[in-house]
């Protein structure tokens, strides 16, 4: 995850410091409808929320609760051959705390949308291409 593009040209074009990647790791949630990071990484991109947005969770039920939404730069590395990438240049997520959980983003629908995502339960693996 990194600062999206739009912010990385102004930070340049200021003569800032654009912040450096940060490699996180992630969870598929085809439950959650848009990408959720942890405040930690956010704090550490230096990103301002660029508003908030209402979201509903198994947790709040009915009762929608108000998080900050900011938009940042996602990419997907796959390690086993062939290597693939995906890249969100500017992608709107809402915060959250996920950390204590093991992981700091969840992946949701609003990037699945673009990929296959094929689960196989009963052989205990997943594909992911885009």
């Amino acid at each position: 995850m990194g600062v999206s593009q739009a912010r990385r040209a102004a930070l340049t074009t200021a003569g800032w410091a654009v912040p450096d990647f940060i490699q996180t790791r992630a969870m598929i949630d085809t439950g959650a409808s848009c990408t959720c990071v942890d405040a930690s990484i956010l704090q550490q991109l230096g990103i301002p929320p660029t508003g908030s947005v209402a979201v509903r969770t198994p947790s709040t039920g009915t009762i929608p609760h108000m998080v900050n939404q900011y938009d940042i730069g996602f990419f997907v590395l796959f390690d086993n051959p062939p290597k693939s990438l995906y890249a969100a240049q500017t992608l709107a997520v809402v915060e959250s705390t996920l950390a204590p959980q093991g992981f700091q983003a969840l992946i949701g629908r609003d990037i699945l949308a673009t990929a296959q995502f094929v689960y196989n339960g009963s052989a205990e693996f997943y594909t992911l291409s885009f």
